[in-house]
C-alpha cells in the first residue's frame, strides 16, 4: 500500500504527534509499504530530525517531503503546501492526516477528495471536550472555516482510547472511529543502560532515588503536584529527588518557586529535553515515572517508561487504564496527598516497584509495539470500515 502522512511539521518540541507520525510511518515502511511524510521544515533541526527518523527500524525507507519553513502567510494560506499535495496525493492509496488546527490539513483533505483518495485523521486527543474547551471561540470559528468539513468527510478518525472516541462522538463531527493505541519500538529501548548511567551523567543526583517527570513543562501536566508531594515526603524520604526533563512550556519558574517555598528546592532538578539513549537512561534509573496530568490522549512517555521496566504513578485523566489492569503502576486522584502516598509506597518497597515495572514491560511487549500497531492501522485503512481496498 502507498501511504502519505501529512503533518504540519516534525518539531520535537510539539511532543507526541511528530513522534507518533514518524514512528508509525517507519513501522509501516518496515512492513513493506511505500510510505512518505509531508511536513514543513523545522528551522535548525531538519538534519537532526531526519537522522532520528533514519535510525528507526524501517525509517531508512520513509520518503521525506520537507517544505520550506512555514511563515504567517503560508500558515493561513498554504500555497506551497497545496502545490506539493497536488503533486503527491494522486500517487498514494491513502492519506493519513495528523493533528487538527492547521490549514495544511484542510488543503490535504480537499486535495484527497479531488484526487478520489480516502483520508483518515489522527487528532491526537485534541477533539475531546477538554481539547475543544481550550480557546473555544477560536475553535468554533475554525470549524466554520473548513475544519468541520475536514473532520466530517474523513473516512475515519483514529482515536487512542475510549475517552477520546466518546468525545468525538459527542461532538457529532464524525461517527466513524478506529481505536488504535500508539506504540513503542523496543529497538529504541534495548539493550537498556545500567541503572546508574543517568546519575553518572548528572552527578548532582548522587546515588539518591529520584522520581522522573518526562514531558513538556506545562501547568496541565501536574508537575506542581509532584513538587508538593516531594514536600510532603521531605521527612520520610530525605534523600528523594525529583527530576524534570522536557522543554519549558511556561511552568518551570513556578514549579521551582513552589519547591523553594516548600524547602525542597535543592532536591528538584531541571535537566532540559532528553532524547535517545539519554532519555532511556533517565527512565531506567528512576524509582518511578510520575505524570499526574489533567489530560492525556496517549502519553508516549508512559509507554516508554513501561517499556523500560519502570513503574508509573499517573492519574485517571492520563487515559491509560491498562496500567491499573496490568498492575504496572499506581493510578491516583490529582491531589498532592494521593501522589505522595503512591510515591511513598514505591520508594519504600523497591521490590514492589520492580515487580510493577516488569509487568509494565510485559504489557508493552504484548500489544504496544509499533510493528503491531502499524499492522492494525493498515487493516483499518483496508476496511471493511476502513479507507482503501488497495
Amino acid at each position: 500500500m502507498r501511504i502519505l502522512h501529512v503533518i504540519h511539521w516534525l518539531n520535537p518540541a510539539d511532543g507526541g504527534p511528530p513522534m507518533v507520525c514518524t514512528r508509525l510511518a517507519a513501522a509501516q515502511a518496515g512492513l513493506g509499504h511505500a510510505v512518505a511524510i509531508l511536513a514543513y521544515s523545522t528551522p535548525g533541526q531538519d538534519d537532526r530530525i531526519e537522522a532520528s527518523i533514519r535510525a528507526l527500524p524501517g525509517g531508512d525507507r520513509v520518503r521525506l517531503e520537507i517544505l520550506p519553513a512555514c511563515g504567517r502567510v503560508e500558515r493561513l494560506w498554504p500555497r506551497r503546501g497545496c502545490r506539493a499535495l497536488r503533486r503527491l496525493v494522486p500517487g498514494f492509496d491513502v492519506v493519513h492526516l495528523h493533528q487538527t488546527w492547521f490549514r495544511l490539513l484542510v488543503a490535504a483533505g480537499r486535495e484527497a477528495a479531488r484526487a478520489g483518495k480516502p483520508y483518515c485523521l489522527s487528532p491526537h486527543g485534541t477533539l475531546t471536550a477538554w481539547g475543544l474547551g481550550r480557546k473555544a471561540f477560536k475553535k468554533r470559528a475554525a470549524l466554520a472555516l473548513g475544519f468541520r468539513s475536514l473532520f466530517e468527510r474523513a473516512a475515519f478518525m483514529h482515536v487512542l482510547n475510549p475517552y477520546e472516541r466518546e468525545g468525538i462522538l459527542a461532538t457529532g463531527l464524525n461517527s466513524r472511529c478506529q481505536l488504535i493505541p500508539n506504540g513503542v519500538f523496543l529497538e529504541e529501548i534495548d539493550p537498556t543502560p545500567g541503572p546508574d548511567a543517568f546519575r553518572a551523567a548528572h552527578p548532582g543526583l548522587q546515588q539518591d532515588p529520584y522520581v522522573l517527570f518526562l514531558s513538556r513543562l506545562h501547568p496541565g501536566k501536574g508537575g506542581r503536584l509532584l513538587v508538593e508531594a516531594l514536600g510532603l515526603l521531605r521527612s520520610r524520604h530525605p534523600t528523594l529527588r525529583l527530576v524534570f526533563a522536557g522543554p519549558d512550556a511556561g511552568a518551570r519558574a513556578h514549579w521551582m518557586e513552589t519547591a523553594r517555598a516548600l524547602g525542597v528546592g535543592d532536591r528538584v532538578h531541571f535537566v532540559g529535553p532528553l532524547w535517545g539513549r539519554d532519555k532511556v537512561a533517565a527512565l531506567v534509573g528512576a524509582a518511578c515515572y510520575g505524570l499526574p496530568s489533567e489530560h492525556e490522549g496517549f502519553s508516549m512517555a508512559i509507554a516508554e517508561a513501561l517499556a523500560c521496566g519502570t513503574c508509573v504513578v499517573i492519574t485517571p485523566e492520563c487515559n491509560f487504564p491498562q496500567v491499573l489492569e496490568a498492575g504496572a503502576g499506581l493510578v491516583v486522584v490529582r491531589t498532592a496527598d494521593a501522589v505522595s502516598a503512591a510515591i511513598d509506597r514505591i520508594v519504600s518497597d523497591p521490590k514492589e516497584g520492580a515487580a510493577m515495572g516488569a509487568r509494565g514491560r510485559a504489557l508493552i511487549e504484548g500489544g504496544f509495539t509499533w510493528p503491531r500497531i502499524a499492522e492494525r492501522m493498515v487493516s483499518a485503512y483496508r476496511g471493511p470500515d476502513g479507507v482503501s481496498q488497495a
